[in-house]
């Protein structure tokens, strides 16, 4: 066995000094992501000009703008559809991903291709399908006339329903894979033992199943949770002006209202939930693997 060149690699890799591995990485971070962060939060401390851009003026006016209760309802109405969207890809999620996990080798390959198959497809591109399954004289309206279920259109566009439709439709696979996962690793002996033990198959879900997947629910939920609060496109194409959440109260004010400081400051405010939840998720979720 010819180990001369692992020896030379080994040897080559301690040749080299560390700042100079880390050091690419280090500055693209620096870079891409602390200055950005760092300037929004500069500029969310200063003042409008008076035809947009920015003026040096010190002030908290930004953050104390957010308690307005115009803007107080945009996050209510916000965090209200992210918990329905949550709750809707768990119910949905959760059989989906118990089905993969338990499936032959062949049928889980070809079902985990199809929870990936969406991301083929640019997700505003799938967006407006939906435009096109939900308007007036769309598939589903059309559809429904046709079998004399309904006699006129529903108003299924522009409403917080659709927009819910398009959130759960795209961040669905966020949702299944981490189930996927927990429920994978499932020790299924522990299932035969509740079997043994005369535990019917509901009850051993509830008492076994469920528990032991805890951690997989929690990082589901938080990577659905989290980008609804963001994605300011869906809401814009299906739920019209009729739909505003805190992403696009973020985007109008940096690209219409070109009013950047509440912009940065509406920014800062979600990143600081969002850090919020990720500290919830590793203090709980981190418990909850290490009793599982």
């Amino acid at each position: 066995m010819n180990t001369v060149a692992p020896k030379k690699r080994r040897a080559f890799s301690r040749s080299i000094p560390l700042f100079l591995m880390v050091g690419p990485v280090i500055l693209w971070l620096l870079i891409f992501v602390a200055a950005p962060l760092v300037y929004i939060l500069v500029i969310s401390f200063m003042k409008k000009g008076t035809y947009g851009g920015v003026v040096a003026s010190f002030n908290f006016e930004n953050y104390l703008r957010i308690y307005d209760p115009l803007y107080l309802k945009i996050f209510f109405v916000s965090i209200v559809i992210a918990l329905a969207t949550t709750v809707l890809c768990l119910v949905i999620g959760y059989p989906f991903a118990y089905i993969i996990a338990r499936a032959s080798d062949r049928n889980k390959s070809i079902l985990l291709s199809l929870i990936m198959l969406p991301f083929w497809t640019n997700s505003l591109i799938r967006t407006y399908g939906w435009i096109i399954l939900l308007r007036t004289n769309g598939t589903f309206n059309t559809l429904l006339l046709s079998t004399h279920l309904i006699s006129q259109p529903l108003q299924m566009l522009y409403t917080n329903g659709a927009v819910m439709v398009g959130m759960v439709y795209t961040l669905f696979p966020f949702m299944v894979l981490p189930l996927y996962s927990s429920i994978e690793k499932l020790d299924r002996s522990l299932l035969e033992a509740a079997n043994d033990l005369g535990a019917k198959p509901r009850r051993a879900f509830w008492r076994v199943t469920l528990p032991l997947t805890v951690p997989g629910v929690f990082a589901g939920c938080i990577q659905v949770f989290i980008p609804t609060l963001g994605y300011f496109f869906i809401s814009d194409l299906l739920g019209g002006g009729n739909s505003v959440l805190v992403g696009n109260l973020i985007r109008n004010q940096f690209l219409a209202a070109r009013d950047w400081p509440f912009g940065a400051a509406l920014s800062i405010l979600l990143i600081v939930f969002t850090i919020v939840l990720m500290r919830v998720y590793k203090h709980f979720g981190g418990s909850l693997e290490n009793i599982t």
